[in-house]
């Protein structure tokens, strides 16, 4: 359909939204049309009393709380764009209140499990100090394993221990790492022409010399918690979160955590105060005189 593709185009080269984004908001507004269709309706006619039975068929679909509201938004923002191009008169969804967003509590690590983790790994080869380099990054950081895997040679500012990142919507920002990552990161810098089989400029590379991919980002830890036999399974984004929740619990106030972790709103970093505060009851209880 012309006017679904010409919002995926705009999408995609208008507001750099990314192909995975692009993708879901193709879903979402498909699963649309199916619902126009089962009612005989016409998309550019659709007014908000046609909407009533949108969240019964987002039902059939069993969709979580979650994907209704990202429907939602994806429809939003489908119908604000018809309306500009002047295809539509307003917008039906502007009126469709979102169902109760769930909210889920970042998993992270604590600080002495990280130091397990960092302690029981060996360096044997150029490529465990590659993965260890991940890891410290990861922790040291903050950034999306999209944006790790992203990171270029020369993005790296090794005189003020900084990286230039780009986030969502190709936001460029600056991260920073302690002394301990650059440790690791200059002992790897050393080794990095010998593994640099393919004259890349990406700064984490597979065996075969070519750019690290999330999917091996990930197989790559999978693979660090089986040889050192650690009890939890983690993921880049439980990194991400623990970076979050340390700087916190240790006076971080939240808009810097939030301009770290490239987040656009401080509402989506304030998350973390749920898991901050536990944090902060529990020394409460074990430094009061009288405890509990």
């Amino acid at each position: 359909m012309k006017d679904l593709q010409n919002y995926l185009d705009y999408l995609k080269y208008n507001k750099n939204y990314s192909e995975k984004t692009i993708v879901n908001y193709e879903i979402d507004i498909k699963n649309y049309f199916s619902y126009l269709e089962q009612e005989c309706l016409n998309y550019k006619e659709v007014e908000y009393e046609d909407l009533m039975g949108l969240f019964q068929h987002f039902e059939s679909l069993k969709l979580s709380s979650k994907s209704i509201r990202r429907h939602i938004s994806s429809l939003k923002g489908f119908y604000k764009y018809l309306n500009s191009m002047g295809i539509v008169n307003g917008n039906p969804f502007n009126y469709v209140s979102l169902p109760k967003k769930e909210i889920k509590l970042p998993r992270y690590l604590t600080y002495d499990e990280l130091l397990e983790i960092f302690n029981d790994l060996e360096i044997k080869t150029n490529y465990d100090l590659r993965d260890r380099l991940i890891i410290e990054l990861l922790y040291a950081t903050g950034v999306r394993v999209s944006e790790l895997v992203n990171i270029k040679i020369e993005d790296i500012i090794l005189a003020n221990q900084s990286i230039k990142v780009f986030g969502k919507g190709s936001k460029e920002r600056f991260v920073y790492y302690n002394d301990v990552c650059k440790e690791i990161l200059d002992s790897y810098l050393k080794i990095y022409p010998i593994i640099n089989k393919k004259n890349s400029n990406y700064l984490l590379l597979n065996q075969k010399g070519e750019q690290l991919t999330t999917a091996g980002i990930s197989y790559i830890l999978n693979q660090i918690i089986k040889k050192i036999s650690f009890n939890k399974h983690i993921t880049p984004h439980m990194l991400r979160h623990s970076f979050a929740t340390h700087l916190l619990n240790n006076g971080c106030d939240l808009l810097t955590v939030g301009e770290l972790l490239g987040h656009s709103s401080i509402s989506t970093t304030g998350i973390y105060t749920h898991v901050t505060l536990d944090h902060i009851k529990d020394v409460y209880y074990k430094s009061h005189p009288r405890g509990r």
